[in-house]
């Protein structure tokens, strides 16, 4: 009896370190330009992978993108279906335009994960990427949402240099209106900040505590503030016609109504308004989250091996197209690399012990020769990468 025992103890201890058996390499979720850079990054290495594109985008009620090098001026809609025909090419790469609706672990040497979609249907792979986005929450002041992206809009660098030198409004919390001056005075000189009632001792407060000389500095650049209730937004122009392309000009107007008084006419407005996770997937999943965003480390890992985090969604502080794609690549190099060191390891190695997930992980930093993790956090604390 002992002899048998330790027959198939030995057995276990020489078994060798397996690859998990799964129907793609890598699932990515999100069809914005975070999933996509990342899909196209996996296939082009030959890496089978599945994006899922529940065709819900963050950027979809801005006219173009701007501030991306190649494709300024773009409708985002013609970006993503140029995107899928490129990528279309790599027979590793596969689309599915539906939601998931989980992601569960499994158990092996190396991740795994299980994914089932909104139809019932499930898959397996070894690496997840989320690039599941953001959403802005509005309020529901009339006029707002249907003007969002179209003259009123949250991103300078997006949206602002076709609305240069125009009347402008900022629309945010007291606290925030010097922050929002900052970013826009190069582009505009005549700003009305409309803070919504919160003129009053407690965003004083919190506006002297982000900076003791927040009322000389707003004087300094001559920006008025209008602290009534608004009411709506009311668009008497469109941009979208009334426009001048060799300028990269758009007109837009309108007239903000409040509670009481007149209304006021400017052209467009920088908005200030939380955001939140498109997707619930982060929470089911349990991974480690810092402000409402999927934290993640200089290589987009999160806490939970296997899974990684790009675009609007992740924690590095910045939420534009160029960061998007910029962040899904780089997810894709890492994943690679990873995957790389665990098959080569299947070949080589014999079970002792349980195998370190973190070790291979680390594995995969030095190879790529770019291990930035306690830099990246140092650069986060010093909010050096906010964009």
């Amino acid at each position: 009896m002992f002899m048998k025992t330790a027959f198939f103890s030995l057995l276990a201890l020489t078994a060798a370190v397996s690859v998990p058996q799964t129907d793609y390499d890598v699932i990515v979720v999100g069809g914005g330009p975070a999933g996509l850079s990342a899909l196209s990054g996996v296939s082009r290495v030959r890496r089978t992978a599945l994006l899922f594109d529940n065709q819900k985008y963050r950027n979809a009620p801005t006219r173009e993108m701007h501030d991306v090098i190649g494709n300024d001026g773009t409708p985002p809609a013609v970006f993503r279906g140029l995107a899928r025909e490129q990528i279309s090419k790599y027979d590793t790469a596969h689309f599915k335009n539906v939601t998931v609706e989980s992601i569960v672990p499994l158990d092996g040497d190396f991740s795994s994960f299980a994914v089932t979609d909104d139809t019932g249907e499930k898959y397996t792979a070894r690496k997840i990427v989320l690039g599941t986005g953001l959403h802005d929450l509005l309020p529901p002041t009339p006029g707002l949402r249907e003007a969002f992206g179209k003259g009123i809009f949250w991103c300078p660098w997006c949206d602002g240099y076709e609305h240069r030198d125009q009347p402008f409004g900022i629309v945010a919390t007291l606290d925030n209106v010097l922050g929002a001056v900052l970013e826009i005075h190069t582009l505009n000189s005549d700003i009305i900040a409309f803070t919504n009632g919160t003129r009053n001792p407690e965003y004083e407060a919190k506006a002297t505590a982000k900076s003791q000389d927040w009322e000389k500095q707003l004087k300094a650049w001559n920006v008025t503030i209008d602290n009534r209730m608004i009411s709506s937004f009311q668009r008497i122009q469109d941009g979208a016609k009334h426009r001048d392309d060799k300028e990269d000009k758009q007109y837009d107007k309108f007239l903000i109504h409040f509670t009481e008084g007149k209304p006021v006419e400017r052209n467009a407005f920088l908005v200030d308004y939380l955001t939140n996770q498109t997707s619930t997937l982060p929470y089911q999943m349990g991974l480690e989250m810092v402000d409402g965003k999927i934290k993640v480390a200089s290589s987009m890992r999160t806490n939970e091996t296997g899974v990684f985090g790009i675009g609007d969604a992740n924690s590095d502080g910045a939420t534009n197209v160029p960061h998007a794609m910029f962040s899904g690549k780089r997810a894709a190099v890492y994943i690679h690399v990873e995957m790389s060191r665990e098959e080569s390891k299947s070949k080589i190695s014999k079970r002792e012990g349980e195998i370190s997930r973190r070790e291979l992980e680390e594995e995969a930093n030095n190879a790529i020769g770019d291990n930035l993790d306690r830099e990246w956090e140092r650069a986060q604390i010093q909010g050096s990468f906010q964009g």
